[in-house]
């Protein structure tokens, strides 16, 4: 059985087009360009990618596999695999799946590689996960993944919760911890290396990011993941009471018309 899920975890409803339209072309196409290209591509090649969301990495992957490989792109929501399905153009190579990384339905040693974009740090028991990836894996099969640095590296994720608690101080969202709290690249080395990989690298890559203008990007900040739901529930202010006063503080500190913010991700690869 899954694990329990975080309300942290649920990317449902209308979250899927904020997060795809305003924060892909920020925060995740530069990382699923480079993190496709460390993928296996040669003929024959069977692909898992786990918690694909709205297709960002699975179109990269798409566009460096031969015709003979197969990718199966999976998520734990339901309503981002329908949001990737309508983005993705049809290929015979694809297979959309619903699973949980701690859970996969798949056979042992059925995958020569296995991809996760920015998705270990919301699984509840992420060595089960690095578990269950090595068992997927055939021998000498390829994990690849990322992960967000800390806030002191993505001064965006530090403006958002800081002005979210500003926004809630009796009851402050507690998301932007979750994406930026899994940045120890000792702690994933030691994670990755007990599931029984070897070969491990835990590599920084920088990123230097824009956005057409702090609005725009407030707005994904705030209902392209579970933040809307939050706020919602608290009622104190309305969604764009909150992404004014998010607008305002990200224009303070990274500019505006475009708004320019440097990313820090740690890339972890490793040999089954």
């Amino acid at each position: 059985m899954s694990q329990t899920r975080s309300s942290h975890t649920v990317f449902s409803g209308s979250i899927p087009e904020p997060y795809h339209r305003r924060l892909g072309p920020f925060l995740f196409q530069s990382y699923a360009r480079d993190l496709a290209s460390r993928v296996p591509a040669h003929e024959g090649a069977r692909v898992l990618e786990t918690a694909c969301g709205t297709g960002i990495v699975t179109r990269a992957l798409l566009g460096r596999l031969p015709a003979s490989a197969r990718l199966t792109a999976t998520d734990l929501n339901q309503a981002m695999i329908d949001f990737a399905r309508s983005e993705v153009p049809d290929d015979p190579r694809l297979e959309w799946r619903t699973a949980d990384a701690q859970q996969l339905p798949f056979d042992d040693h059925t995958f020569d590689a296995v991809v996760m974009q920015f998705g270990i740090m919301f699984v509840p028991d992420k060595p089960l996960a690095m578990r269950e990836a090595k068992r997927v894996l055939k021998p000498g099969g390829k994990l690849v993944y990322n992960t967000w640095d800390s806030f002191a590296r993505n001064a965006f994720a530090r403006i958002t919760h800081e002005a979210l608690g500003r926004a809630f101080p009796a009851d402050p969202p507690t998301f932007y911890l979750v994406p930026f709290g899994d940045h120890d690249p000792g702690e994933h080395r030691a994670r990755v290396e007990a599931a029984g990989f070897r070969d491990v690298t835990v590599e920084g890559v920088a990123v230097e990011s824009t956005a057409e203008s702090a609005e725009y990007l407030a707005v994904g900040l705030v209902r392209g993941n579970p933040i809307s739901i939050a706020d919602s529930e608290r009622g104190k202010l309305t969604l764009e009471e909150v992404e004014q006063r998010l607008a305002e503080a990200l224009r303070a500190e990274l500019g505006d018309r475009p708004l320019h913010c440097g990313l820090h991700a740690w890339v972890v690869t490793a040999t089954a």
